[in-house]
C-alpha cells in the first residue's frame, strides 16, 4: 500500500510537469522580436527558488508503523543557475528521537540533476526537481500520538544582475538642451531582475564631471536575506549569526569605466525593513551627454520556509 501511494504520487507529479511543459511560454525564436520577449521574461521577476509539498506528503495523519514520506518539489524561477552546493532543503521542528532517518538530513535541491537551472531564453520557466524524504517513527512507550509542526526550509545562494540604463552629462550646465541626446534623471526599475532581491530605483545627479547614483536595494521575495557566507547547508539549526542576517554583497560598474567610489565602502549593504541603499560616485569623461548601462551585481543567500502540522498515532495492536 505504501509503495503504491508513493508510485501514484510520483506519476501524478510527472504528469503535472508534462502539462506545464506543454503550456505556451515565451521562447527564443528566429525573429529578434521573439528573442526580445524571451529575454525580457528572463531579466525580470522577483522569485528565486520556490518550494511546495506534494498533496498528502507528508500525510496529515499517519500510523507510527508506517513509513513517513515527504515529497518536496523545488523550482528555480529566477535567472541564476544553482549547483548542487548552492541550494538545500531541510526539515526541522520534530524530535529526532521520535522521527528517525531521512528527515534529519539536508538535501541538495539539485540532487540527481547536477544543476537546477534558472530561466533562460530557451526555457523561460526555469527547471524543477523532486526530493524524497523518508523516515521511520519510534513513539516512546506510553505515548499514543505525536503532533509536531514540520518546518520545511529552503536555503540557497543567489545572484542578481541589474543593468538600468542611465544618462550622464559631464557638461550638464554648459551645453544647451538642443545639443543633448539625453537628460540625467532618476530611473525606476519595477518588476525585479530575476531574483528575490533587486534594484527598485536609481537616483541620478550630476555635479561637474561626477555622476552620483543613489541605488535602492529591496528584498522583493517572501523570505529572509542572508550573507553570501552563511552556512546554507544547515541554516535550519542554530548556525546563523547576527552578521549573517539582512546583509548582502554588491559591486557596481559602468561599461564606460571611470573612477568609482561607493558607500558602504566594504562592499556590503545591510537591509533595514527589507531595504538598503548604495551611493556611488563616478568620474565621467567626454564632452556630451550619453546613455550607458549601470551594472549592479548583488550576491546573497536566501531562506524561506513552509510549515505543515502532522499527527502520528499509535498503530492499533
Amino acid at each position: 500500500m505504501k509503495k503504491s501511494l508513493k508510485l501514484f504520487l510520483i506519476i501524478l507529479m510527472a504528469f503535472s510537469l508534462f502539462l506545464v511543459s506543454c503550456s505556451p511560454s515565451p521562447s527564443a525564436g528566429e525573429k529578434p522580436s521573439d528573442t526580445l520577449v524571451a529575454l525580457q521574461a528572463v531579466k525580470t521577476g522577483t522569485q528565486g527558488v520556490e518550494m511546495s509539498l506534494l498533496p498528502d506528503s507528508p500525510p496529515a495523519v499517519s500510523y507510527d508503523q508506517n513509513e513517513l514520506l515527504a515529497l518536496v518539489e523545488v523550482k528555480n524561477k529566477g535567472s541564476h543557475n544553482l549547483q548542487a552546493q548552492d541550494c538545500f532543503v531541510q526539515i526541522t521542528g520534530f524530535d529526532p528521537n521520535i522521527i528517525l532517518g531521512g528527515f534529519n538530513s539536508p538535501r541538495s535541491c539539485a540532487e540527481n540533476v547536477g544543476v537546477l537551472e534558472g530561466k533562460s531564453v530557451y526555457n523561460t520557466d526555469g527547471s524543477s526537481n523532486i526530493l524524497e524524504f523518508t523516515s521511520s517513527v519510534n513513539l516512546p512507550l506510553g505515548l499514543t500520538d505525536y503532533n509536531p509542526t514540520l518546518n520545511f526550509l529552503t536555503c540557497y545562494n543567489y545572484h542578481t544582475l541589474a543593468s538600468p540604463s542611465v544618462c550622464v552629462d559631464p557638461l550638464f550646465y554648459q551645453v544647451t538642451s538642443e545639443q543633448k541626446t539625453c537628460k540625467p534623471m532618476d530611473v525606476l526599475t519595477p518588476g525585479g531582475q530575476g531574483g528575490p532581491v533587486g534594484i527598485t530605483y536609481v537616483g541620478v545627479d550630476m555635479i561637474g564631471d561626477k555622476a552620483i547614483f543613489e541605488i535602492n536595494v529591496r528584498n522583493q521575495g517572501i523570505g529572509r536575506v542572508l550573507s553570501p557566507y552563511a552556512n546554507i547547508q544547515n541554516c535550519g539549526q542554530a548556525s546563523l549569526e547576527y552578521t549573517d542576517l539582512d546583509r548582502l554583497a554588491y559591486n557596481v560598474e559602468m561599461s564606460s569605466g571611470g573612477k568609482i567610489s561607493c558607500r558602504p565602502n566594504d562592499g556590503f549593504v545591510r537591509l533595514t525593513s527589507g531595504q538598503g541603499k548604495i551611493i556611488c560616485t563616478f568620474s565621467i569623461s567626454g564632452v556630451s551627454a550619453f546613455e550607458t548601462p549601470l551594472l549592479i551585481n548583488l550576491d546573497y543567500s536566501y531562506v524561506q520556509s513552509q510549515k505543515k502540522s502532522v499527527r502520528i498515532i499509535q498503530t492499533p495492536q
